[in-house]
């Protein structure tokens, strides 16, 4: 159980002993703000809206529950609190969100105010309640993320979710804990990725500060041997982001084996062919400005907070931006492979579902939509094309048919009465195994015959399947069972010809994701290109007014 999630239902249920909203408490001296914040709770029951000042109330539901239980006293009369808050909202943007979403210059101004000796009523209200809000947004932020997943992707079904508690009584726990620093600290995701995405932003951001990085100007492309004027601009470059270690001095124009090795590093890091040339695919990563590799960093970030908190500890994942697959055991990555995706009009989705049995020498039944968009058309023009591709057709029946003898203008993918199916073998698309876990998109990993294609930067071959390298290696790390799967037995089974469906021990989660910045087990930072177009919309969510989402704060299941 995550650290944040242990706190909340720490917090759950010490709100359940009498606090500051307890009738005890309801008789405590007068407080000068309480009809006050009567009145603006009220006025944000009924109308759904508040605003302090120039800054609007975005947490409604729990500000006014968390008031009504108060019976409308001020909640902020502990300075060490009050200064609690301030600094986790000051040093928020270490984690990619901004400090303008917490009210931090108004609660600075409100603060000093609420200090003096001719402090109004109404200060200590506005203070109050923007320190309520800031309070509700950041740990919604941070524990959920401030741009809601399901509304980028209709696929999005790794809501976290947790039951039964009431925000309005923890957010009174957190106030009343003497802690609420390391409270907010606990609730972020404490994942090493996360970790090292903080201080990939804070490297990055100073890089930044100093002026970033000049361009290369253009021209032939540099190798190993050369001499150009440009070779001097390069080192620097390179060694801004660390790919280069550069001596106090060098000035040289003669492009070296040290700064080769360092072009290598760079384009291992940018998913780059690594020739250690420096060409037009690599000028335009190392002219990629500075201020685009942070907007990769944020998006890493966001998408951390929507799965880092509490991933399980043994799972597949496949990181579709960065064509890889992995399988982690017991927190540890044991494997690793390349992998190819979908192609951009027919994009991996994003989602969550249990791996139950994988097939060795798996048939391929030809699904509608590859149906549709491939075999159909090819099949209108030239019948044989069918067989060609290797596919048998069979009627609803079970028979074969002659693919030449049907009239495949009349159908589509949906409405055809033939099922194609591709036998076990070498030409089969799927390779020699599949690793199956049921859902609803019919995606699954799998091998594949285009091997050469696995050496290629960018992988977008699929029809929507993730194919992975070294398939087998993964199969024997799966059914874990070195008696009866060992890599022997498995090869063996491959070379019998047969399908045969092996049941793993265990369903394993499969996480199919999708980051454009991450950072390495070597502790270097990759980018990889955003294939899907899909950062924007996060980073356009990250910089725009927040709203609640419509759904409560809390709620649960985990789809998949």
């Amino acid at each position: 159980m995550a650290a944040g999630l242990f706190l909340l239902v720490a917090c759950a249920r010490a709100s359940e002993e009498p606090g500051d909203g307890s009738s005890t408490a309801r008789v405590m001296a007068p407080d000068p703000a309480q009809p006050i914040l009567q009145e603006r709770i009220e006025q944000l029951r009924t109308h759904g809206e508040l605003s302090v000042g120039d800054a609007a109330i975005a947490s409604q539901l729990v500000v006014s529950d968390f008031y009504e239980n108060r019976a409308f006293r001020r909640a902020w009369t502990d300075s060490g609190a009050v200064a609690d808050l301030i600094r986790a909202i000051a040093e928020i943007g270490q984690d990619g969100l901004n400090t303008r979403d917490y009210h931090y210059e108004a609660l600075v101004t409100l603060r000093q105010e609420a200090a003096g000796d001719n402090v109004r009523a109404e200060q200590l209200a506005d203070f109050d309640l923007l320190l309520s809000d800031a309070l509700a947004r950041l740990g919604y932020h941070i524990l959920f993320g401030k741009v809601d997943p399901e509304r980028l992707d209709a696929n999005w079904n790794m809501a976290r979710e947790i039951e039964h508690l009431d925000p309005a009584a923890i957010m009174q726990q957190t106030i009343d804990s003497r802690e609420l620093y390391d409270i907010v600290e606990d609730y972020k995701p404490q994942h090493p990725l996360y970790l090292a995405l903080k201080n990939a932003l804070s490297e990055y951001r100073a890089i930044e500060a100093a002026g970033g990085w000049r361009s290369l100007p253009g021209g032939p492309t540099l190798k190993r041997g050369m001499i150009d004027a440009r070779v001097p601009l390069l080192r620097q470059r390179l060694a801004l982001a660390g790919d280069y270690t550069r001596p106090t001095g060098d000035t040289a124009s003669i492009f070296d084996e040290a700064l080769e090795v360092a072009v290598e590093l760079f384009q291992h890091r940018h998913a780059l062919q690594e020739d250690g040339e420096v060409g037009p695919g690599t000028f335009a990563a190392l002219n990629t400005p500075v201020e685009r590799r942070i907007e990769h960093i944020l998006t890493s970030l966001e998408r951390g907070r929507w799965i880092l908190h509490d991933l399980p500890s043994t799972f597949v994942a496949v990181n579709i931006a960065g064509f890889t697959a992995y399988f982690v055991k017991q927190g540890q990555v044991v494997w690793e492979g390349r992998a190819q995706v979908g192609r951009a009009y027919r994009e991996t989705p994003v989602f969550k579902a249990n791996m139950k049995y994988l097939v060795l020498n798996p048939t391929w039944t030809v699904p509608p939509g590859i149906l549709e968009k491939d075999i159909l058309p090819a099949a209108r023009q030239d019948p044989a094309a069918v067989a060609a591709k290797g596919l048998n057709v069979f009627d609803r029946d079970g028979n074969p048919m002659d693919p030449v003898a049907v009239n495949w203008s009349a159908y589509t993918g949906r409405n055809l009465p033939y099922t194609l199916r591709q036998d076990a073998g070498p030409r089969n698309a799927l390779g020699k195994v599949k690793f199956i876990f049921p859902n609803e998109h019919a995606v699954f990993l799998h091998d594949t015959p285009s091997r050469t294609l696995f050496d290629r930067t960018t992988r977008t071959f699929s029809s929507g399947c993730v194919r992975v390298e070294n398939p087998l290696e993964l199969a024997e790390l799966l059914l874990d069972d070195p008696e009866q799967w060992s890599m022997d037995e498995i090869q063996k089974a491959v070379d019998a010809g047969e399908p045969r469906t092996v049941f793993l021990p265990e369903q394993i989660p499969v996480l199919l994701l999708y980051w454009t910045a991450s950072v390495g087990f070597d502790g270097d930072v990759h980018f990889w290109p955003d294939v899907y177009d899909r950062d924007p919309e996060i980073l356009e969510g990250l910089r725009g007014e927040f709203r609640f989402r419509d759904r409560p704060i809390v709620r649960v299941a985990e789809g998949g």
